[in-house]
This record gives structure tokens, sequence and C-alpha cells, in this order.
């Protein structure tokens, strides 16, 4: 009787201090930049204080990136972590089933034929048209008991698939410069961005975290088996199309604006694990607040880092994430062999 209670304090302490350090990174990236501000000055200006300059480059410029950061990293981690309980499966995230890749060809495919530019709406939509397909094609192929195998090897398909049709659409798009334009925008980046970018993306992005978060108890009742959810009440078809829309949602407005970032998904739930347990209902918001986290701070290091031009922050991430990801491999090879390598 006692357990439950300590789980439930333990994992109010991880939020609230989870909700504090995403408040200090926002504030540090409202002042990282070519001109540095300093915590009050970017409070003072955020608020209507400050000088006339201070306030375009806090409102104007670097609000609506933090936003962004915050939003999209959210969704990625909430993405990942909700891909997980699904699945029953710790290597699940967006990321390696394909779901931003397939995103980024549906954005690609309208600017490149001229359907809709940077700022349309028809740009979010045929996002997550793309990001709902690769998910829903990955599931039915792989099947509803696909092993980890299977499922790496299914997602590299559909990855290999969605970056060799945005590939082909930049070949044959007629305009070189819309073609440079896609080619940056596809490295992933939150560089000028403002708040026609985060109305673009923010209600895609809020719905989808809404349908993932409605399932957070059927979460839990799946851990324990199909069969058994089912027994409990649970619809497993209706729950694996809430998710998998719920995740071309967010993901899908996501990439629209940002282009691909990846591994958030897959690293932030890992990191909670060890601090909130293998509940999945339990995990959806640490995840998604410690997604937040990871973007915003990697979106602070692109500014820091000394280079001759701007490093995207989907670079840095893959950078980050790649190693991560086989290391869980490798983790995941000696639990199945019982501790051989």
């Amino acid at each position: 009787m006692v357990m439950p209670d300590i789980a439930d304090r333990r994992r109010t302490t991880v939020v609230i201090a989870l909700c504090a350090g995403v408040a200090v990174l926002s504030l540090v990236s409202l002042g990282v930049g070519p001109v540095k501000l300093s915590p009050l000055a970017v409070l003072d200006a955020l608020f209507g204080g400050g000088s006339e300059v201070q306030r375009i480059i806090v409102q104007e410029i670097r609000l609506p990136r933090a936003i962004l950061g915050l939003a999209i990293g959210g969704i990625l981690g909430l993405s990942g972590a909700a891909l997980q309980g699904l699945l029953r499966n710790p290597l699940a995230s967006p990321s390696l089933f394909g779901a931003p890749q397939s995103a980024a060809f549906g954005a690609v495919l309208v600017i490149a034929t001229g359907l809709a530019d940077v700022r349309s709406y028809a740009l979010p939509g045929a996002a997550v048209v793309a990001a709902f397909a690769s998910v829903f094609v990955l599931l039915m192929v792989a099947g509803r008991n696909a092993g980890l195998l299977l499922l790496i090897l299914a997602g590299l398909a559909i990855s290999s698939l969605a970056g060799a049709a945005t590939s082909l659409a930049m070949n044959l798009s007629s305009n070189p410069f819309a073609a440079l334009e896609i080619a940056f925008w596809l490295l992933g980046s939150l560089e000028d961005r403002s708040f026609q970018h985060v109305m673009l993306a923010m209600p895609f992005i809020v719905v989808g975290a809404a349908i993932l978060l409605s399932q957070r108890h059927a979460f839990r009742a799946l851990s324990l088996g199909e069969e058994t959810a089912q027994s409990l009440g649970v619809n497993v078809g209706r729950l694996r199309l809430l998710v998998i829309l719920g995740v071309a949602l967010g993901v899908g407005g996501a990439v629209a604006v940002a282009g691909a970032i990846g591994f958030i998904g897959l690293v932030a739930p890992h990191l909670m694990r060890p601090l909130i347990g293998y509940d999945p209902s339990r995990l959806l918001v640490p995840s998604a607040l410690t997604g937040a986290a990871l973007l915003l701070a990697a979106d602070i290091a692109v500014r820091i880092i000394p280079s001759t031009s701007d490093i995207k922050v989907g670079v840095l991430t893959s950078i980050i994430g790649v190693p991560f990801f086989l290391y869980l491999i490798v983790r995941e090879r000696r639990a199945l062999g019982g501790g051989v390598a």
C-alpha cells in the first residue's frame, strides 16, 4: 500500500523538476544569440519593458523559436513514449518508424509541385497524411506481435523509401532555389521561425498531444497484454488507430515548420524510466517535458557552438541520438541473451 504513494510522490517531484528545468532553458533560449541578454533583461523585455530593440529581439525573433522548441520537443517525446507503450517495445519511436521522414516527403512534395508554400496550411496537412500513412503501413507490414528486428527493418525500409522519394521530388523540382531551400529545411532547424510558423504548427501539435494523453489509461492495461487489455474493456484496434492519428498530427505539424528532427522521441522516455518506472501511463507527461528540455538544450547548443556557419539542430540531435540508439540495441541484445554479449 505504501509503494504507490512513494511512486506518485517521486513522479510529482520529477515532473516539478522538469518543469523548472524547461522554464530555465526557455529563459536561456530567449537570451542566447548574436545579441546576448541577461535573464533580467529577457524578463523585462518579455513583459514590455527594456528598449525597443530588446523587445523586438525577445518578443518577435526569439520567443517563436522558444515556443516551437518547447512544443516540438514535447510532442516528439510524448509520441515516442506513446509508441513504446502501444508496441510494448523500448526501441519504438517516430524517427525509427519513418514518420518524420515521411512527413518531410509529404511537405516537400507540395512545395516542389507548387501546390503550397512554406506558410500554407496545406504543408502540415500533407505532412500529417504522409506521417499517418508511414506508421499505419509499418504496423500492417510488421504485424501486431512483431519482434525488435522486424520493426527495425520495416522502419528502415519506410525511412529509406521516404528519403528516396524526397530526393526525387527535389531532383524533379523546376526551381533550383526551392530545391536548395528544401535541402536546408530537411536538416531540421528552428532558426528564423516566426509566430506565423507557431500558428501553423500548434493546432496539429495540440490536437495530437490531446489524443495521445487521452489514451494514457489504455496504455497501462495494454502493458498486461492485448487479451488482458480487451478483457478490461480496451478496444485495442481503436487504440492503435488513435495513437497513429495522434503521432501523425503531432509529428506532421512539427516537421512542417522545423524539418526532420530525429531521436528526441527515442531518448526522452529512456531517460525517464529509471526515475518514473515502466508504467507507460505515468511516462507520457515526463517524456514530453524531457523532450522539450532536450530540444531547447540542443537549440541553445547550436547557437553557442563555434562554427563558420549555423549548425542545424536536426544534425546535432542525430549525432547524439545514433550512438544512444546503438547502445540501446546492445543492451537489448544482452538482455535477450541473458547477459551474454
